[in-house]
């Protein structure tokens, strides 16, 4: 796969809704085309449909695909079901975070990496990263992909690359002043936790560091907007940002107008289920994300569940026309928490609690007392006032929730995804 321009990349966004369903259809039938028969996962998943579309509306009528259905075959350890070409041809091999179970194996080809870093220059492109910068990575690398991807489309765009592995976050707070380094990529976890620390020891990161831009994933954080106005303010920096799955792609970057998420619609194909009927979901509307990754042949995934939550909205003006999903993933449908009738999302309790400034970090458990569910947060609160946090969470969930507080610093902090939300109900009938 050849590298991809600015221009046609601001061209591709550009396209009318029937314009880029064209170049989709195009895309879709030539990846059908390079993958099958070969690929025996999607051969054999496929077998009575037609190998070639003449409208994109009749990809709605595959089958979806599954993760778990993706997990290496018994006694293969390192293949994932859908591999399209023998392993002598991949160069790449990660792994999922394995936070929602057993890693699922990753691996890419030469042609496939190279589509990756293409779809990462989307994610650059609306953080405003040039060949003038330089980009620290703040990230422990080792087989889970997170900014891998990240590294190599920041070396294509010419920006020095800072790797950030190995050191604890002084250390990285030390890098970032020493190498002067003007972009931060991390997680809104520890975006934030970098400022903590740094303001604990007493180091005022507008005179400390050179840092104007922070690119953030794994984590919805940077679409919220609570957190990332609390980002942008301790760190003086313009945050973007982007979402991606090891076992799909760089699916998702920021909105210019920090309104959410757009999906790189040239790159992927987006369906929107109704959570209630598993119909296609109209505008607005809470949605289950479906994508089907078009440059992706060595291991495609077609109609693939990504379990994300979304409120899809196409714009109908701009130089962006990729479908938005405003306020980003707004949670996955396995973190849904239904508390006494009441749909709970992650998303919407870090809105609330990163609405308060004093708030360090937080713990929200939820759990039975008898019949009823009881739901408590242990909060690090510089205030120490625990009532209005508690009043606030009951006057936007509509539910009371003891809040805690707890020693300053006493709670986890996490380099990649945050861990926040404990549900224990299900342990405690066992």
């Amino acid at each position: 796969m050849s590298h991809t321009t600015a221009a046609e990349r601001r061209r591709l966004q550009s396209l009318s809704r029937d314009d880029l369903a064209a170049h989709q259809l195009a895309r879709l039938n030539a990846l059908l085309a390079q993958i099958l028969p070969a690929n025996e996962f999607y051969a054999a998943k496929l077998a009575t449909f037609p190998r070639e579309f003449t409208a994109l509306e009749q990809l709605a009528e595959l089958p979806l695909t599954h993760k778990d259905e993706l997990s290496p075959k018994v006694g293969a350890s390192l293949a994932p079901a859908n591999l399209t070409w023998p392993a002598e041809r991949y160069l790449r091999y990660h792994q999922t975070s394995g936070t929602r179970g057993r890693p699922l194996p990753v691996l890419d080809t030469a042609e496939d990496w190279q589509w990756w870093v293409n779809c990462w220059q989307y994610v650059l492109d609306a953080a405003g990263v040039t060949d003038k910068d330089r980009a620290l990575l703040a990230f422990s690398f080792g087989p889970f992909i997170g900014f891998w991807s990240a590294h190599e489309a920041l070396v294509e765009r010419g920006a020095m690359v800072i790797p950030g592995g190995g050191l604890n976050t002084l250390g990285r707070l030390d890098l970032l002043a020493r190498t002067e380094a003007t972009v931060l990529l991390c997680t809104p976890t520890y975006a934030l936790h970098l400022a903590e620390v740094a303001a604990a020891h007493k180091i005022d990161l507008s005179a400390h560091c050179a840092v104007q831009k922070i690119i953030v994933a794994g984590e919805a954080g940077g679409s919220i907007p609570a957190t990332r106005a609390r980002i942008e303010s301790a760190w003086h920096a313009r945050v973007t940002d982007h979402s991606g799955a090891s076992e799909v792609g760089a699916w998702g970057f920021g909105d210019a107008d920090a309104r959410g998420l757009h999906v790189l619609e040239s790159e992927f194909i987006a369906e929107f289920l109704s959570v209630d009927t598993g119909e296609p979901a109209k505008e607005g509307k809470l949605a289950q994300l479906v994508l089907t990754s078009l440059g992706r042949s060595g291991m495609p995934v077609i109609r693939y569940r990504t379990g994300d939550l979304v409120q899809p909205v196409w714009p109908t003006q701009g130089q962006n026309r990729f479908v938005l999903l405003e306020g980003g993933v707004l949670g996955r449908s396995d973190d849904m928490l239904v508390v006494r009738g009441v749909n709970i999302f992650p998303s919407s309790i870090e809105q609330i609690m990163h609405s308060f400034p004093e708030v360090a970090e937080y713990r929200f458990t939820v759990r039975k007392r008898g019949a009823m569910d009881e739901m408590v947060v242990d909060v690090e609160d510089h205030l120490a006032q625990p009532a209005r946090i508690a009043e606030e969470l009951q006057l936007r969930l509509g539910l009371k929730v003891e809040v805690r507080l707890a020693t300053s610093m006493s709670l986890p902090r996490y380099e990649g995804k945050g861990q926040r939300f404990i549900d224990l109900r299900n342990a405690e009938r066992e």
